[in-house]
């Protein structure tokens, strides 16, 4: 078992760093559901590095460099020479609750974690960019005068779509040498994407001497992410790698984008199990359920239901406009109708302290992307039901995308070291996968000083 954990709870869980390495060679299936979507389990994905107990060798077999900030400055100055004079960072996110709600404009309630993208760089005097990428040990160069997508280097395509919406947003960027990475684990469904947008986003108002509006910039980066990455999702990922705020999660409001910081409880952790099953989101089932989510709620339209979005539908309202929808749009309504319902009850919960209510919102929420959204697979099923034989365990979900990625648990702070020791035991007897664990902190976002 791979177990992850900061440097704030490492000593409190127990825990000492050991040499060597655990690896695998079994696959497995995502079981399909209902002949609707297949996804496939692929070798562990991990961006760790000091915070790392045991690494696999799957980083090195794939190629990935996991770095912190000052390794990246190091990659820098052996990259270019000298010093970088800019740095800067954005965190990826796990969802608490709140899933396949954002594009329609609906609540969510996500957090973000110590897990960071680095950007790392220095001006030039003319309009070229050089950027090097150290998980990837790839290079490209492009001009700020002609910024086109890049087929054979597609992780630059993150900082090439921002680069050139900043430029249309009459930014005048000077060019740069930079290199970029950090531990933030892909296709794992946290946001690792959006981190690599916003750090671009924060490297360049950096780099141009101008204090952005953190909104904007939410707004910008996922603009970036539906078109010039091509992959149409909502404005949750980018809004909290922005302004996640330190111990706290954020209630968003996907519609009008007023927010509030929610402390999390003392008592508790947020320990994410890795499935070990990659999920390609622009390639996935991610964009048949937002086009399902339009026809549900056309189709309630046309019953004389005044509604501007799902996130408007009443659980009655749609049970009373059910023969209007064939069975899959119901449930897919279903979905998203009740888990605003859940995420709204979630704040509430937290408010008061209430973890035991939080736990089962967060139960009841994997059940119906489990059984109405049909965005789980049996590895994430698997892990969701051997967190809730744990002790300790306040409530556990998919988080994510789906089709593979990771589960999110909140576990009582004494309880984390046996969970991470059973579930990765059992997981890895019944799937034949050494599941990564990480125990996260939440972490201020990237221009959450800003907001200070």
């Amino acid at each position: 078992m791979k177990v992850y954990l900061t440097p704030t709870n490492l000593a409190s869980c127990g825990f000492r760093r050991t040499p060597g390495g655990v690896s695998h060679s079994n696959m497995s299936h995502c079981g399909k559901r209902r002949g609707e979507s297949t996804c496939r389990a692929s070798q562990l994905l991990l961006l760790g590095a000091a915070r790392i107990i045991q690494v696999s060798n799957f980083a090195q077999r794939n190629r990935f460099i996991t770095m912190s900030a000052a390794e990246i400055a190091a990659k820098f100055s052996e990259a270019f020479g000298g010093q970088p004079e800019l740095v800067a960072r954005a965190p990826g996110r796990v969802n608490l609750i709140g899933e396949h709600t954002d594009y329609n404009q609906g609540f969510v309630f996500p957090a973000a974690i110590d897990r960071y993208v680095w950007y790392a760089g220095r001006r030039r005097n003319d309009r070229k960019v050089r950027a090097l990428s150290a998980d990837f040990q790839e290079s490209v160069e492009f001009s700020l005068n002609a910024i086109e997508k890049d087929c054979h280097h597609p992780w630059s395509n993150y900082l090439r779509g921002v680069t050139k919406f900043l430029e249309a947003d009459s930014l005048q960027l000077p060019g740069a040498d930079l290199v970029l990475g950090g531990d933030v684990p892909r296709e794992a469904g946290l946001s690792s994407s959006a981190a690599v947008e916003v750090a671009a986003a924060a490297f360049w108002y950096g780099a141009a001497g101008v204090k952005p509006d953190p909104v904007s910039v939410a707004a910008l980066t996922r603009k970036v992410e539906n078109d010039f990455v091509g992959v149409p999702c909502g404005i949750m990922d980018q809004f909290i790698s922005v302004l996640g705020k330190k111990d706290h999660a954020l209630f968003l409001d996907c519609r009008d984008l007023s927010y509030r910081a929610v402390r999390l409880e003392t008592g508790a952790r947020i320990v994410v199990c890795n499935s070990g099953v990659k999920r390609a989101l622009a390639q996935s089932e991610y964009q048949v359920r937002t086009h399902q989510c339009q026809e549900a709620l056309a189709r309630l339209r046309s019953t004389g239901l005044a509604a501007p979005s799902l996130r408007d539908v009443k659980p009655e309202e749609l049970e009373a406009a059910r023969n209007a929808l064939p069975e899959v749009l119901f449930r897919r309504a279903r979905h998203v109708v009740t888990e605003n319902r859940r995420v709204l009850m979630a704040v509430r919960a937290l408010d008061g302290n209430d973890l035991g209510a939080f736990g089962k919102l967060m139960n009841e929420s994997h059940i119906s992307l489990r059984d109405d959204y049909e965005v789980s697979c049996s590895e994430l099923d698997l892990l969701v039901a051997l967190a809730l034989k744990q002790p300790g365990v306040y409530g556990a979900r998919m988080t994510g995308a789906g089709f593979g990625g990771c589960t999110v648990n909140m576990v009582r702070e004494d309880a984390t070291r046996p969970f991470a020791e059973i579930v990765g035991r059992e997981y890895d007897k019944a799937m034949g996968i050494t599941p990564a664990i990480y125990i996260f902190q939440a972490s201020d976002g990237a221009l959450a000083a800003a907001q200070a």
